[in-house]
């Protein structure tokens, strides 16, 4: 059975589909059922920190019926954004319907498309990356690409990373700061990629302006066949997909730094650098990915394959809730600043990044 609990992320795809056949305030079920029901089943269910045995391990990681599962959920995404367009584009956007499909859509942008992108875009095999580039299209955060995986990941934990939130740092300041310091982070990243290989600025090689051109046509293509209301469709859902995936940022990574080690360096990335969930909900709908401490110490480790660790720091609860506790700052400093102080008398001369 722990093969086909991830079957459980497509029950976005199903509520989505369900509030595209709704009006009113019930075309806002994915909205509901992801930041309503998961959320208070998570409360409910115990957190699961087993690992897989080694020979499971190794059985899991041959599996095909996993890439299956990452592949199904990204025609997912590519299948409802094109009946997402034909069907948002027969509404009015004084409309509550209109919002409420553009926003349930915007879920399943930040979960089939967004996080599968963000799963696939580690992945080794050049057609899976450029799937992640197509799903990421969908959200108009293509850069997320770059900056994820030649920036973050080098980053994490730093003052020069865009996507570790400082202590302190409301989610509000913190989108506004991730959003504009990463699309500069990425078109930064590609410059030096161009410069170290000696590639001109205007050409094929140039991955950030190619991304860029795509994205521009993609709103020129859904404005020539949907309209203006099939564009404020896709520009809802896309910065509400963007808007979960830097919220997803903020409570992985908020106030944990990395130890200055020398002048021009810190300590390795470790499992300590990043916050974890072992909450099976939140783990199945996510595919693994709030097991996100193992990630940024193994990047390339498969989603069904990675690992708890003792040692790294614990959400209180799964992605879902502690998504929505970010809203309410507040409340999420009183919660989250405690566990910080216990973790810095853990780990001594370590810093939380600040604000």
């Amino acid at each position: 059975m722990r093969r086909y609990r991830y079957l459980l992320a497509f029950t976005i795809t199903l509520s989505t589909l369900v509030s595209f056949q709704l009006t009113g305030w019930l075309s806002f079920a994915t909205v509901v059922y992801a930041f309503g029901i998961l959320p208070l089943l998570e409360l409910i269910l115990p957190p699961e920190s087993t690992n897989l045995s080694k020979p499971e391990e190794e059985v899991f990681a041959r599996d095909k019926i996993f890439d299956f599962f990452i592949l199904l959920a990204a025609f997912s995404q590519f299948f409802l954004f094109v009946y997402f367009l034909k069907n948002v584009s027969q509404l009015r956007p004084d409309d509550v319907t209109f919002w409420g499909r553009s926003l349930s859509f915007g879920v399943h942008t930040g979960v089939m498309g967004i996080n599968v992108g963000h799963e696939l875009g580690h992945r080794t095999e050049k057609w899976m990356q450029r799937i992640a580039m197509g799903l990421l299209n969908t959200s108009l955060y293509a850069h997320f690409y770059i900056e994820h995986n030649f920036g973050h990941h080098k980053n994490v934990g730093t003052p020069h990373d865009p996507s570790t939130a400082r202590y302190n740092e409301s989610v509000y300041i913190f989108w506004i700061r991730a959003v504009f310091t990463g699309i500069r982070s990425a078109y930064r990243i590609q410059l030096d990629i161009l410069k170290r290989r000696k590639l001109p600025f205007y050409s094929r090689h140039n991955l950030f302006l190619m991304l860029s051109a795509i994205q521009i046509a993609l709103i020129s293509i859904v404005y020539g066949i949907f309209g203006w209301i099939g564009v404020l469709g896709f520009l809802t859902s896309a910065v509400t997909g963007f808007l979960l995936l830097e919220t997803v940022n903020y409570i992985e990574h908020y106030g944990l730094a990395r130890k200055k080690v020398s002048e021009r360096r810190y300590e390795d990335v470790n499992v300590t650098h990043s916050w974890n969930s072992n909450h099976i909900i939140g783990r199945s709908v996510l595919f693994e990915l709030s097991r996100h401490s193992d990630h940024h110490e193994n990047p390339h480790r498969k989603y069904q394959i990675l690992k708890h660790f003792d040692q790294s720091p614990q959400m209180p609860t799964g992605y879902p809730g502690m998504m929505l506790l970010t809203l309410i700052p507040p409340l999420w400093f009183s919660i989250m600043n405690k566990k910080i102080k216990i973790l810095n008398g853990n780990f001594q001369g370590r810093a939380a990044v600040q604000a």
